[in-house]
């Protein structure tokens, strides 16, 4: 393999570039739609895997939603003190605690789901209706192709 230098290899050409940017921009335009709700993407992403599966775990939850075993914690103890989460302890673990959605996490689900809409609509805006659907099939290729290369491989 021959050596390259750095100056001959622009930043412009490299997606890993852009992908960092869209991130960005995709959270910006989330809170930018959801600060009403005081609600942050990750947040969002756990309230709604718990929704779709009660009695997640902890540790199952961030393997779903591709987050961090290690800090889940905290996310899960924000949304506890808004009365969005509960834990409750397994009946076959006492060390292990299940997440469920409270009534309150059901009702801020809903009343967001308006505003989480309008974020994914706003960051795919800039493409052709008929370019939509095949950018996001392009996105899940290259995340599910990448998956065992993250910090938090999902599991999803």
């Amino acid at each position: 393999m021959r050596k390259v230098k750095a100056e001959s290899v622009a930043l412009e050409d490299q997606p890993g570039h852009y992908i960092r940017r869209l991130q960005q921009i995709a959270v910006a335009i989330f809170i930018e739609e959801t600060q009403a709700h005081g609600i942050t993407p990750v947040q969002y992403a756990a309230l709604q895997a718990v929704l779709r599966q009660p009695g997640l775990d902890q540790r199952t939850l961030a393997a779903t939603i591709g987050f961090d075993t290690s800090t889940i914690g905290g996310v899960i103890d924000r949304l506890e003190r808004r009365g969005l989460i509960e834990r409750q302890a397994s009946p076959t673990d006492r060390r292990v605690r299940l997440l469920h959605v409270t009534p309150a996490g059901r009702q801020l689900l809903d009343d967001v789901l308006p505003a989480i809409l309008k974020a994914q609509q706003r960051m795919l805006a800039p493409l052709a209706a008929a370019d939509r659907t095949q950018f996001v099939t392009m996105l899940k290729m290259l995340v599910a192709a990448n998956n065992g290369l993250s910090r938090a491989p999902s599991e999803a």
